[in-house]
């Protein structure tokens, strides 16, 4: 079964989420910020991420930033899931080492494609 962690500071939008991936035959692991979401991927990397922008503690950028720069064998597949949907964003999370972007508010047919886009779906 494929893992994935949300985070999110947002407990609706994990609930949301979750519900989703459950679904889709995901196990679920929860953070509600960058630094939470940090360790619980050092005790047990995840297949997947679905990350928020901004939250408080660390943002999804600096959360993405660290990750990648850890260099573990194991990565995951980072999805960005925000409200921010300028170019700028997009091209900034994806410089920074996303996978893919998907905007909120999300449905379970848009989640599924970007999940297979990236390969883990």
């Amino acid at each position: 079964m494929k893992t994935c962690l949300i985070v999110d500071d947002s407990k609706v939008i994990r609930k949301v989420a979750r519900h989703i991936l459950e679904t889709l035959d995901f196990q679920v692991e929860e953070a509600a910020d960058g630094r939470e979401a940090l360790t619980r991927c050092e005790s047990s990397m995840p297949d997947v991420v679905l990350l928020d922008w901004n939250m408080p503690v660390m943002s999804g950028m600096e959360f993405l930033k660290l990750l990648r720069q850890r260099g573990h064998d194991d990565q995951p597949k980072v999805v960005f899931c925000t409200t921010e949907n300028d170019m700028a964003h997009i091209r900034a999370a994806l410089d920074a080492g996303a996978d893919e972007y998907v905007m909120k508010p999300f449905d379970r047919e848009t989640l599924h494609i970007k999940l297979q886009l990236v390969g883990v779906a």
